[in-house]
């Protein structure tokens, strides 16, 4: 079975990193749009093209499913994707609903891409589901700029997120909710914000079991030999320095996740 996905650039890699936890026999193809990232500072139109591109590429290389590991491509674009292509598109959102049943206590903050914060697609989603109005949004583009470059703890890192947070008053939050897959990288420093008890959710584990269901409806699920292969918008990466860079971040993310 070949899978591809896509996202802006690196952040998608916690959706690979999931997937071959609960689907180890598959062929993944993962395409990183890093002549355009982030597509959180694009406009709709801007990443519904770019993600057209992505989908179609992938198509081109024989995948049996598309997976939008991006959240704000999700918000902009996965509606046009599926009426677009006949392969399964599975998005992911902001775990929002898994976090309202998490903790009862206090608020739940949301933090995502500038377009995902924007979006009808996450303000329907909160509208639906938070009935008590405990959750709030907060833009933090910054980041995925940093997570480009493999810099996850940095003084830099440590001034932006400073400045970001800085007005707010985030004893008033039981759980953190990573709307944007570069997020899942900064989970130490993010912590160091909050109060101890602090639950850190996204929506990796729900999207790759719904990739698992629909494949097992279709009778999709492969039991051979995993492989991965890495594009850079369009361009096959074989550059050893560049894998290397990708295996560092696969690690990185088997790291902080292991913590959470």
């Amino acid at each position: 079975m070949k899978i591809g996905m896509f996202d802006s650039g690196i952040g998608g890699l916690t959706l690979l990193k999931e997937a071959l936890r609960q689907l180890p026999d598959e062929e993944y193809h993962y395409y990183a749009d890093t002549d355009h990232v982030p597509y959180g500072e694009h406009s709709v139109e801007e990443i519904r093209a770019y993600s057209d591109e992505a989908a179609g590429f992938l198509l081109g290389k024989g995948c049996d499913a598309i997976v939008v590991a991006c959240n704000t491509a999700t918000s902009a674009a996965v509606g046009m994707l599926r009426e677009k292509y006949k392969v399964p598109v599975i998005g992911i959102e902001p775990a929002v609903k898994p976090a309202l049943k998490l903790r009862e206590d206090k608020r739940i903050l949301v933090i995502a891409t500038p377009v995902t914060v924007r979006e009808k697609k996450l303000h329907d989603l909160i509208e639906r589901e938070d009935i008590r109005h405990r959750v709030d949004m907060l833009a933090l583009p910054g980041l995925v700029g940093f997570a480009e470059k493999g810099d996850f703890a940095s003084p830099g890192v440590k001034e932006y997120l400073d400045k970001e947070f800085g007005e707010i008053d985030t004893s008033r939050y039981s759980v953190l909710v990573l709307g944007c897959t570069h997020f899942n990288h900064f989970q130490d420093i993010l912590k160091s914000y909050f109060e101890n008890d602090i639950c850190i959710t996204d929506g990796k584990e729900g999207t790759i079991r719904h990739l698992e269901n629909v494949l097992r409806e279709k009778g999709c699920i492969s039991e051979g030999k995993c492989s991965i292969s890495y594009y850079e918008s369009g361009r096959e990466v074989r550059d050893k320095e560049r894998l290397d860079f990708y295996d560092m971040l696969m690690k990185h993310l088997e790291k902080v996740q292991d913590k959470g």
